[in-house]
């Protein structure tokens, strides 16, 4: 687990960076880094769908997750209920950027990658680490940009990743050979749409919930689960 440690760690380092740099930049400054995450996280988000969409199997199981969990993240009300949490003991500034967005968007974009769920696994089965440092140093650069615009909140992103990490970790040491390709790369296809959303709300061209559909990767983990058990 040294690792997802270390993953951890440069998280919370990078928030912490981040905002004590945030006093010092200017609002016009803070606006175009802000602009600028949410332009990254829509190549971000097209880059993972493109690179991996063509490995599916299952080319139409993503829009099945993502309209199902969608459906059933609205009817729990996720987003809002998410946002309520997050916000409501932050009073913002008039123009200041809403915490529950950077806090959403950061977990996207440290979770759902090739890095952060094929590293765990290396982890566990080889002792290998290398996924996970390069994950690291990466999200130490993400999370310091990300929280010279949202603030010190976005530490709490680290613990999300370490749960995150943890599970694959697990998954790997008591049965590694239910973590498929086939299942990664159908995650990282709902979850580069879900980054790419993420920077359209950023960028303020469309609110798409982002949260309210989250449920779409357990729709992906269940498709695979009664695959298994039926025998496909």
């Amino acid at each position: 687990m040294i690792g997802t440690i270390v993953n951890t760690t440069t998280i919370m380092i990078g928030a912490l960076i981040g905002s004590y740099l945030k006093r010092g930049i200017k609002p016009q400054y803070q606006q175009a880094l802000f602009n600028a995450m949410g332009l990254c996280s829509l190549a971000l988000g097209f880059n993972a769908f493109c690179q991996n969409m063509p490995k599916s199997q299952y080319p139409v199981l993503f829009i099945v997750s993502l309209a199902v969990g969608a459906l059933f993240g609205f009817m729990l009300k996720l987003d809002e209920r998410f946002k309520r949490l997050v916000d409501r003991k932050k009073n913002p500034k008039k123009g200041d950027a809403p915490l529950s967005e950077g806090l959403s968007t950061g977990i996207l974009l440290y979770c759902i990658g090739t890095f952060s769920m094929v590293g765990p696994v290396l982890s566990a089965l080889y002792g290998d680490n290398t996924y996970l440092y390069t994950n690291a140093t990466l999200d130490l650069i993400t999370s310091a940009v990300l929280s010279t615009t949202y603030g010190i909140g976005m530490i709490w992103a680290a613990p999300v990743l370490f749960c995150w990490q943890g599970m694959f970790y697990l998954m790997a040491t008591c049965a590694a050979d239910v973590i498929t390709d086939d299942i990664r790369t159908e995650l990282c296809i709902v979850g580069g749409v879900l980054i790419a959303a993420s920077g359209l709300s950023i960028l303020k061209i469309k609110d798409c919930k982002t949260i309210n559909m989250l449920p779409a990767f357990l729709i992906i983990i269940l498709f695979f689960v009664v695959k298994s058990l039926l025998g496909l």
